[in-house]
């Protein structure tokens, strides 16, 4: 049978099914009520001010496309430059669509916590999370069909490494650009609005709310969204790309190579697709357990079809075993993180009560506690490394990168949930709505934290695997046999890689503290000059505060993304491949623990504050509670900035090295 056609045809179909749904549950949202005239004036608010900065990030990445077009077509030709565009086009839909559903849920789930309670509420915001994690599924497979459409060898590769540099590309002007904004107001907000003024969270009288909420939507829904589209795609292009570079004697048969990884993700879109509507149709009491039933019931049947395709294809369970490492590991690393980042746990509660001595103790205990969750996913990587590779050598690696992501459309969907939980949260407490949907809306927020932390953790470690790979395939590009580390020109480039990511990390964080900066001196400004905010009889100047945080954020992102690009070509340019291939390795293994490090920090710091809030260790108000929140603001771009752009740069960093090998 000719496994080649048969995928060609499944993946476009799987696609269509896909976006299909996702416009379907869009509508279904849509279609819920809004509540209160001044619940629907706050969501315009937010709505309006996403839809603001995303139009003039868009303008900006357009020029970038337009100067990247056409390099690529003067250097590599149009297989290359063509696919990079629809890349690039692709990751920016998958973040837009998923971001216009945020910014349409978040007020829908506020009114469903108002008017029907918990369960409600939250198949609402899980809704709105759903259309992202379809939209990328969706659009990463149809993308992929279309650019297996481009030919055979030579071709195929340079518009599959073509595709993957759009998308990565995108990828992290969205999670940086989104970052920066999001952690700006949020860090305004917190530091002059709880500390200085002492007034709640949310509260409308604080200027920088609206930002703040605007925030949530820009840069973890649209720029996570982008974020793992590119994980996704760059999982299955690593999987071909050494399907087709490898000598036959590596994979076995050629065509059934090259077909697992794309049959197996179709499989996946659909078992997500499933999880989802297990979700939504079960009634459980614990959202965490009714999310995880969900997420274990796609990994199950992924793991069934991955058994079914290996036996089909190659006739052993070899490559079964090779994606189930990695889906195994991504799980596995998702529970770890959740109980270093969970309120549930041990970890988090002790940090908490940290906070009671102060800030410094927050912050050291804080910083600890992610510097040693980075371990154990670290030793899952490694076994899933080992196993993939004992099993089916450089080629099972990347499938295990896919296995990982398999399921990414019940991944992300869960991940999306939490900014709109948190959206809603802040919409009820500018409304005015009873307390009790605060409370409803903070339960959902908490959960939403840990599942954002569980995705960072998925997305960093199949960025792990797949950097591994593709750093195969650039081997194979480069001719490279061996990286010598006796070889000083190797060691240079390991010892430059391996500190590009805390230099992209310091880049990232700088900018955050720049726009903070801006903001805080807004806020304050507005609560000097006018007396009335405070007093309740006047409204701030929202406005003022979503420009401040937009014009930051666009021109703060410039350099890290600059700088992701332009290093590896300038590394292979003056010191040759060998440097470069250095250089990625030792990028490679700092990104990744750096990574994990950042998010769960950052996300523990998060939680603590938020077990605080619900009367812990002295409740809101106390000493406790401001240490908390200090710990929270500088855990801000930790998790939410610099950690997740992090594996994302490791693998751009990847994609760019194979694009222009030749010229090294």
């Amino acid at each position: 049978m000719n496994y080649e056609i048969f995928s060609r045809i499944i993946l476009p179909v799987t696609a269509l099914i896909t976006l299909i749904a996702a416009f379907i549950i869009y509508r279904t949202v849509k279609l819920k009520p809004e509540g209160s005239n001044r619940m629907k004036e706050i969501a315009s608010y937010i709505r309006e001010g996403a839809m603001v900065f995303l139009s003039r990030e868009y303008r900006f990445i357009a020029i970038f496309v337009v100067v990247m077009f056409v390099v690529l077509l003067a250097l590599l030709g149009w297989p290359t430059a063509i696919a990079f565009v629809i890349g690039g086009l692709f990751s920016v839909l998958a973040g837009f669509f998923g971001m216009r559903t945020a910014t349409l849920a978040n007020v829908r789930t506020a009114e469903a916590a108002k008017s029907k309670g918990m369960g409600p509420a939250l198949r609402v915001a899980f809704s709105g999370g759903t259309v992202m994690g379809l939209s990328v599924v969706g659009l990463g497979l149809l993308g992929i069909s279309a650019i297996i459409h481009f030919g055979s060898g030579t071709a195929l590769l340079e518009a599959l490494t073509g595709f993957s540099l759009g998308a990565s590309s995108m990828a992290l002007f969205g999670r940086v650009g989104g970052g920066i904004y999001t952690k700006a107001a949020d860090v305004g907000a917190d530091l002059v609005g709880k500390l200085e003024a002492g007034i709640p969270e949310d509260d409308p009288r604080n200027p920088a709310v609206i930002a703040d909420n605007v925030g949530d939507n820009v840069g973890d829904v649209a720029g996570m969204g982008s974020d793992l589209f590119e994980s996704y795609v760059g999982a299955i292009v690593s999987a071909v790309t050494l399907a087709v570079t490898l000598p036959v004697e590596l994979i076995g048969n050629r065509i059934a190579a090259i077909s697992y990884p794309l049959l197996l993700s179709g499989a996946g879109a659909l078992f997500s697709l499933i999880g989802i509507i297990v979700v939504t149709r079960l009634k459980m009491k614990n959202p965490a357990k009714l999310l995880n039933t969900g997420t274990y019931v796609s990994s199950l049947l992924t793991m069934l079809a991955a058994l079914g395709l290996s036996y089909w294809l190659f006739g052993t369970y070899q490559h079964f075993i090779a994606v189930t490492s990695g889906l195994i590991a991504g799980v596995l690393i998702g529970t770890t993180t959740e109980y270093f980042t969970s309120a549930d746990y041990r970890p988090v509660k002790n940090l908490a009560k940290a906070c009671r001595t102060g800030a410094a103790t927050n912050v050291i205990d804080g910083f600890a506690l992610g510097m040693g969750s980075s371990f154990i996913p670290i030793l899952l990587i490694a076994a899933a490394t080992f196993a993939s590779f004992r099993l089916v050598g450089l080629y099972g690696v990347a499938l295990a990168a896919v296995g990982m992501l398999s399921t990414v459309g019940m991944t992300i969907s869960v991940d999306a949930y939490g900014p709109i939980a948190d959206n809603a949260g802040g919409i009820a407490q500018m409304a005015d709505l009873p307390h009790e949907v605060r409370e409803v809306t903070d339960k959902l927020d908490s959960v939403g934290n840990t599942t954002a932390a569980i995705g960072k953790g998925f997305a960093i470690g199949s960025a792990a695997l797949t950097a591994l790979s593709l750093f195969v395939s650039y081997a194979q590009v480069s001719k490279l046999a061996v990286i010598d580390l006796l070889d000083p020109t190797a060691i240079i480039g390991l010892f430059i890689g391996g500190a590009f990511p805390f230099l992209f990390s310091a880049l990232t964080m700088n900018s955050v503290g720049k726009a903070a900066f801006q903001m805080i001196e807004e806020v304050r400004r507005q609560f000097r000059n006018e007396p009335g905010i405070i007093a309740g009889t006047e409204l701030p100047d929202y406005n003022r505060c979503i420009e401040i945080s937009t014009n930051a954020s666009l021109r703060e992102m410039i350099l890290p993304g600059l700088l992701a690009v332009l290093g590896p070509v300038l590394i292979g340019l003056t010191l040759g491949p060998v440097a470069l291939g250095g250089m990625l390795a030792g990028a490679l293994v700092t990104g990744v623990v750096l990574a994990i490090t950042l998010s769960n920090s950052g996300g523990a710091w998060d939680n603590a504050k938020k077990y605080i809030e619900e009367g812990h260790e002295g409740g809101p108000g106390s000493d406790a509670h401001r240490a908390a929140v200090v710990g929270d603001t500088v855990g801000d771009p930790f998790k939410d900035t610099s950690g997740p752009s992090i594996n994302i740069l490791i693998k751009l960093m990847t994609i760019v090295a194979m694009v222009f090998a030749p010229f090294f």
